[in-house]
């Protein structure tokens, strides 16, 4: 009996872990952001910065999930001496968009505050050194109802209970 104990606890816990991973490895192939200006941790081009005409670079979307309602997007870097900088904060993105073109903000779409307090995309000016800047897509069940003035620290708040997805793009940028 013990025996059959022991085997049936490893049979159990081996189809729990295989049915977990399966949820988990689904949603790591759900939703995509990437860029055609950069690949994953490489450098912004320097257009896309303070340096250059400081537009948001073209990012495509992949894989929405199919009862997505809006997508969120944030762009931030971690490395700032202040903390936290963040570059750009949009919200209610049609789930049907496949493109974010170079300077532009999708037809639908409200901006929030940026840490320049402006409601705009403000591009990479690291004071010094190698910073990342982070890409951040959501994908929400929900259409948000938020204001001009809203902060990350306020989406990330609405967000909160809402998100079926999430993908990263990272690129990097250090200043001439």
């Amino acid at each position: 009996m013990r025996y059959f104990t022991y085997w049936f606890s490893v049979v159990i816990l081996a189809v729990f872990c295989s049915s977990a991973m399966g949820k988990e490895g689904k949603k790591m192939t759900e939703l995509k952001i990437t860029s055609s200006a950069f690949v994953t941790n490489g450098y912004i081009p320097a257009r896309y910065t303070c340096d250059g005409t400081d537009i948001n670079p073209p990012l495509e979307i992949g894989n929405v999930p199919a009862e997505t309602k809006s997508l969120a997007l944030i762009v931030d870097d971690p490395d700032a001496p202040v903390g936290l900088w963040v570059h750009w904060v949009v919200w209610n993105i049609d789930p049907a968009t496949r493109e974010i073109a170079e300077d532009n903000v999708p037809r639908t779409a409200a901006q929030g505050k940026n840490d320049w307090k402006r409601n705009s995309y403000g591009g990479p000016c690291p004071p010094s050194g190698v910073h990342r800047y982070f890409f951040k897509l959501y994908a929400l069940d929900t259409k948000l109802n938020l204001g001009t003035g809203t902060t990350k620290t306020d989406l990330e708040k609405a967000m909160h209970g809402h998100i079926l997805g999430k993908a990263e793009l990272i690129g990097l940028y250090k200043r001439r």
